[in-house]
């Protein structure tokens, strides 16, 4: 028996997606089997072939599961008239949803080196979308002579670092709430850019 007694596609689905999430955020994609993906939602090892064809392509769905809703959540933020507002809102957006997601932008970020050439290639491109919208406000700032960077491309990647570098060492419950994070970063890049 492959399915476990009341076992259900919309159900298992997105609790295989967790488990993996959980386990290659934990211990890496390499040191985590099928098997133990099976074990943590409670099915047996060939039931996860119902859900994904393979480990690889569990890894590439979880990646750009993030980047298709990184994107979306974006798009759908408001979009102020200035460069300085919108490079404002980009930062404060890239730490609140990173924030949200530390499991899914760990993975995001250190398992790409185990994606194979062609699921890096489509993973590399939504995140040069993502670093696109970035690029676009530090243009315009500059276009606008309210922001300064002199190689825009090298600026854009050491922002996103730093912002999502947030991930690394903010705990709830510590010296500083989100928002203070956030204002304390957004200071950072302003003086990064001139702004």
């Amino acid at each position: 028996m492959a399915r476990k007694t009341g076992s259900h596609s919309e159900i298992t689905g997105p609790r295989v997606r967790a488990a993996a999430l959980k386990l290659f955020a934990r211990h890496g994609f390499a040191a985590v089997s099928m098997r133990q993906i099976a074990a943590e939602v409670g099915v047996q090892a060939g039931a996860l072939y119902l859900y994904t064809k393979d480990k690889q392509s569990l890894l590439y769905d979880l990646m750009q599961a993030h980047m298709d809703e990184l994107l979306s959540a974006w798009a759908a933020q408001p979009k102020a008239d200035d460069a300085v507002s919108r490079l404002e809102a980009f930062a404060r957006f890239h730490i609140q949803f990173h924030l949200e997601r530390p499991d899914a932008v760990f993975i995001a970020y250190m398992e790409l080196r185990n994606l194979s050439d062609e699921n890096f290639a489509a993973i590399e491109a939504l995140r040069r979308r993502y670093e696109g919208e970035l690029e676009a406000i530090l243009q315009a700032g500059q276009a606008e002579g309210v922001l300064s960077a002199p190689d825009i491309r090298l600026t854009t990647m050491a922002l996103i670092a730093m912002l999502t570098g947030v991930n690394t060492w903010y705990r709830d419950g510590g010296r500083l709430s989100r928002d203070a994070v956030a204002d304390i970063y957004w200071d950072m890049v302003r003086g990064a850019v001139g702004a």
